[in-house]
């Protein structure tokens, strides 16, 4: 009997398709910018970025959810970029 309740769900699970993208992809370009890493910030402010770009500095809270399109300098309390990432 419990083997015919777990068929539906079997389908079911089968017709879900995982549309989250991976954390290899690069949806918003923070690997044409890595050469950026290792300099002080001020080399970031001829440049523009997308609104949602977020530049965080260290014990800044930020939102855990993650948005692939979303950029991310993350920062040293010198203000040089350590990381650039998607999210």
């Amino acid at each position: 009997m419990l083997r015919l309740l777990l068929i539906p769900l079997a389908l079911l699970a089968a017709c879900a398709t995982d549309t989250a993208p991976t954390l290899t992809e690069d949806t918003c370009g923070a690997a044409n910018l890595s050469s950026l890493v290792g300099q002080d910030m001020s080399a970031l402010a001829a440049m523009t970025f997308p609104e949602t770009t977020r530049f965080i500095e260290p014990d800044t809270a930020i939102t855990m959810d993650f948005r692939a399109e979303r950029l991310n300098f993350d920062l040293d309390a010198s203000g040089v970029i350590t990381r650039i990432w998607c999210g």
